[in-house]
Formats: C-alpha cells, sequence, structure tokens
C-alpha cells in the first residue's frame, strides 16, 4: 500500500487547526502532521488516538519549522495575533513559514489569511488582526508557494463569549451590542471550517494561488439577535451601538475590533455558495446555537 502524503498542520490543538486536522484525518486521503507547542495537551492526545502524527511545532523558530514541514506535501497554516498583539510577530511567523515551504518544496499550502485592510483603503483603515494575514498571503504568492487563502467570516462562536447578549440596565430585555447598522454580517462555526479546508486540499488544481472567503450565511444584527431571542425564551435587541461608540467601550481591543467592523461594512467577500459546496453539512446559526443552548443557557 503506498503510503499517504502528509500534510503539517499548524496550531492543531486549537480551534481552527483542531478542525482542519480532524477532517482531514476523517477524510482518510492524507496522513496529518499534527503541530503543536504542547504535545501533552489533552487535544493532541485526542489527534494522536486518532491517528495524527503528534510534533511539537514553534513558528518562532526556524529549525522547528523546518523540521514540522520535512517531508510534507502540504500545511494548513493558522497564526493568532491574539496571542501577542503584535502584527509584526504574525507576519515573521507567516514568512518563515513561505520560505521553509518554499525551500522544501511544498505543493500545497493552505493559509488561513484575511484581506489587508491598510492597503485596500489607502491608510483609512488599520485592522491589524487582519492587514498581518494579508501581509502574509502577498508575500506566500510572491515567493511562489503553491498557496490558497482561505478568509473566515466572524465565528459562530464568538456569540457564546465575548459577543453573548447582554441584559439591558433599564429593562427585562437583552441587547447585542455589534455596530454593523443593517448591514449583514457573514459568520461561520470554526467547528466546520475542518471539511472546508479538507475540500480544498482535495482539489488543488481549482484552489492554488486564490483567495476564497468562507461564510455559511450572512445576517444583520438583529436576525442574529432574534435566533438568541428564540434559544433563550427572552427579548435580544439590536443595541444599534455605533463603531465610534464601540471603540471607547474601553475593553482591551476596541478600536481594533471596532476597526474591523467598519471593514465588515464595506462587505468583504465571502462566498456562502461556495463554503456550502465545499461542506455541505455547513452549519446555519439557527443550528449553531441549538446545539449549544447550554452553553447560552448560562448568561
Amino acid at each position: 500500500m503506498t503510503r499517504k502524503k502528509v500534510i503539517a498542520v499548524f496550531g492543531a490543538t486549537g480551534a481552527q487547526g483542531g478542525s482542519v486536522a480532524r477532517a482531514i484525518l476523517e477524510s482518510e486521503k492524507f496522513a496529518v502532521r499534527a503541530l503543536t507547542r504542547d504535545v501533552t495537551r489533552s487535544n493532541a492526545l485526542v489527534l494522536r488516538d486518532l491517528g495524527a502524527e503528534v510534533v511539537k511545532g514553534d513558528l518562532n523558530d526556524e529549525a522547528s519549522v523546518e523540521a514540522a514541514l520535512k517531508g510534507a506535501y502540504g500545511a494548513f497554516v493558522v497564526t493568532s495575533f491574539w496571542d501577542h498583539h503584535s502584527k509584526e510577530k504574525e507576519v515573521c511567523q507567516g514568512k518563515l513559514v513561505a520560505d521553509v515551504a518554499k525551500r522544501l518544496g511544498l505543493q500545497h499550502v493552505v493559509y488561513s489569511g484575511l484581506e489587508n485592510v491598510k492597503r485596500l483603503t489607502g491608510g483609512k483603515l488599520e485592522v491589524e488582526h487582519f492587514d498581518g494575514k494579508g501581509e502574509v498571503e502577498e508575500y506566500f504568492w510572491s515567493i511562489g508557494v503553491p498557496m490558497t487563502s482561505v478568509r473566515m467570516a466572524a465565528y459562530f462562536e464568538n456569540f457564546l463569549t465575548m459577543w453573548k447578549p447582554l441584559k439591558a440596565s433599564d429593562g427585562d430585555y437583552y441587547t447585542l451590542a455589534l455596530p454593523m447598522g443593517d448591514i449583514p454580517m457573514d459568520g461561520i462555526s470554526v467547528a466546520d471550517i475542518g471539511a472546508v479546508i479538507s475540500s480544498i486540499f482535495n482539489s488543488p488544481a481549482e484552489f492554488v494561488g486564490k483567495a476564497v472567503g468562507l461564510s455559511a450565511e450572512a445576517l444583520t444584527i438583529q436576525q442574529y439577535a432574534d435566533v438568541l431571542a428564540k434559544s433563550l425564551g427572552k427579548e435580544v435587541r439590536d443595541a444599534k451601538i455605533t463603531p465610534e461608540a464601540y471603540e471607547k467601550l474601553g475593553f482591551s481591543g476596541a478600536e481594533e475590533l471596532a476597526n474591523m467592523f467598519r471593514f465588515y461594512h464595506m462587505k468583504p467577500d465571502r462566498d456562502v455558495k461556495l463554503t456550502h459546496r465545499l461542506n455541505p453539512k455547513v452549519k446555519s446559526f439557527n443550528q449553531f446555537i441549538s446545539e449549544n443552548q447550554g452553553v447560552l443557557k448560562g448568561i
């Protein structure tokens, strides 16, 4: 029996990387080399039990990246701005993987990218956790790595944590405070991303050299609120907050996120139809909330 080609999955114990590693293992077309900073984590052990080769991988260390990619056919690469809040660090990590992928001759890299908002808006808007990934996308292609960039919509999971409805101070109802006005916002469950990426690896001829925007559906904030209301059995209203008010909320990253929402107002390209073709089981927000009702009950 011929040995399966290996796909190295960075961040394999995180939400995105974990979803991708599990989906590729499930499809059984490729072998998975799961890369993580801590091979003893429970998520790493689960992947090992599912058949992945679990290897220590550090995006800040060239020798580690080289070892991780040696002999691999392809790689899924995800970096996290939120680990260190440094665009420069994220760009360095991405470019390091690109250089090593080029040197070792990887045949297909799928990179979890986003738009370079600063460049697209001529410097009017800066969204660092987008811009760094956009720079890395451009670099991969400029040095000739066969790469597909996947640009994720907002995660449905955020509605269970930092975007969850808050009880209004002036009545028995809840509010959803996301500054989108009446413009629909694309969303997807991170758990559904893996199957999409697995499909992209299965079709390199269609996707190498392209950027693909992923979304399960696009809803207005009031439509998101209506789904949450149905699940909670309580009224949930769009707070109608503006980006200007949002950036003054004072939490870490408020200005960064306000600028992200300003960019969302420009309706970046997220392809709902293609996302459903690549993962026919992708969940709507309604399905996602139904499956996570227990988490919501605690708000």
